[in-house]
């Protein structure tokens, strides 16, 4: 409600209250408050479009553990993740969140980290206590913060914490990205510019000629500023935001999710995206579509599982003896678990999560999906 174009829609707002108080005309008062309401509709509508992508540092803060194991004094405490700091001794295990840049003092055989959500790796990284690279981002003896530990544990000190860690590095460049305005921006400020200029060209000079030929001040000052309003194209600002919100609602439908209203005009002039793949196009999660079995004729079959592959449809027999010794056999040889809580905000108390929830896709066909986070690798 602050651009351009929104304040010269205040201004002639504010000048028909100021002609109504000159020259009580309900015309004017009437034209006044349509003006205001048209530009905070149109900004409760922009609001509400940008909040829902305004959020960027709420999902930093959701790579934070709430609670992180350390060793001060040589007691192992858990403490809060936001008092760890630098030269702490952090003990991490399977399914742990890295609540800090950590340099690795001493781990396991096993020990890896899932760094995904930093550098786009699907695939879990070794780490152990030794300088493989003068490259932060390649050597294998620094955990970082955001990342997770699907399997193996170490001990490690903290070395960077905050906006001081890599991820918190790029958090502060994308934060700190300059605005640049977008083509339609520019042209509507431009069409804006000329129409105010015309509009206060011409009630000047009717203000100037109507003084010159003796008219009544104050009459005159209400010709000038009828002039003015009524050069303003109060219904362009609506329709704009309209326009673009209905299309970045389409696109919403579409998962789609526009971080600003303008963007909608310039993306229709897009030929080309260069984008990462994973953790980008796709979520960098491991899903069973398939299963292989044998029948009761010894033959090996391939069935679908319920996934967003097969569209939630599933084919195998889980009344099959050889499909429960094969669910056995992945059961036992994974060493992940579920996540069955959630912390709530407010109170502070644990709560038990559904195991699994209905969730539309974009085709409109449903299917169930876990609810329960698991922790550790999920694939193996």
């Amino acid at each position: 409600m602050t651009g351009f174009f929104s304040l010269l829609l205040w201004g002639a707002g504010i000048a028909c209250f100021v002609s109504y108080g000159l020259i009580p005309d309900p015309e004017n008062l009437y034209l006044g408050i349509v003006l205001c309401c048209v530009v905070w509709i149109t900004g409760c509508f922009s609001y509400l479009q940008n909040r829902k992508s305004d959020n960027m540092m709420n999902e930093f803060k959701a790579m934070r553990p709430p609670k992180v194991k350390v060793i001060r004094d040589g007691v192992q405490a858990l403490v809060d993740s936001a008092s760890v700091t630098i030269g702490d001794l952090v003990v991490l295990e399977q399914g742990d969140l890295v609540p800090a840049d950590i340099r690795v003092l001493e781990c396991s055989p096993n020990m890896c980290v899932d760094n995904s959500s930093l550098t786009g790796e699907s695939e879990p990284q070794k780490r152990k206590n030794e300088c493989t690279h003068d490259d932060v981002l390649e050597t294998a003896n620094l955990c970082f913060f955001g990342t997770q530990v699907p399997e193996g544990s170490c001990k490690g000190v903290v070395v960077k914490i905050g906006d001081d860690t890599v991820i918190g590095r790029i958090a502060s460049l994308a934060l700190t990205t300059e605005t640049e305005q977008t083509p339609i921006n520019r042209e509507i400020e431009h069409f804006i510019r000329i129409i105010s200029a015309i509009a206060i060209v011409l009630g000047v000079s009717f203000f100037a000629a109507s003084l010159a030929r003796g008219q009544d001040p104050i009459v005159s000052l209400v010709f000038m500023i009828g002039i003015i309003v009524a050069n303003v194209p109060e219904g362009l600002l609506a329709t704009v935001t309209v326009c673009l919100t209905l299309t970045a609602k389409r696109m919403y439908t579409k998962k789609v999710m526009v971080k600003n209203l303008e963007g909608v005009e310039t993306l229709g002039s897009t030929s080309c995206i260069c984008s990462d793949k994973t953790g980008t196009l796709t979520q960098n999660i491991m899903t069973v579509a398939q299963v292989v079995y044998a029948d009761k004729d010894d033959q090996l079959q391939i069935q679908d599982a319920a996934s967003s592959f097969t569209k939630g449809i599933r084919t195998y027999d889980s009344a099959s003896p050889a499909f429960h010794r094969l669910l056995i056999c992945s059961t036992l040889c994974n060493t992940c678990y579920f996540e069955k809580y959630y912390e709530d905000e407010e109170s502070g108390k644990r709560v038990l999560l559904p195991f699994k929830k209905i969730r539309e896709q974009g085709d409109g066909t449903s299917i169930e999906e876990i609810v329960w986070t698991p922790i550790g690798n999920a694939s193996e």
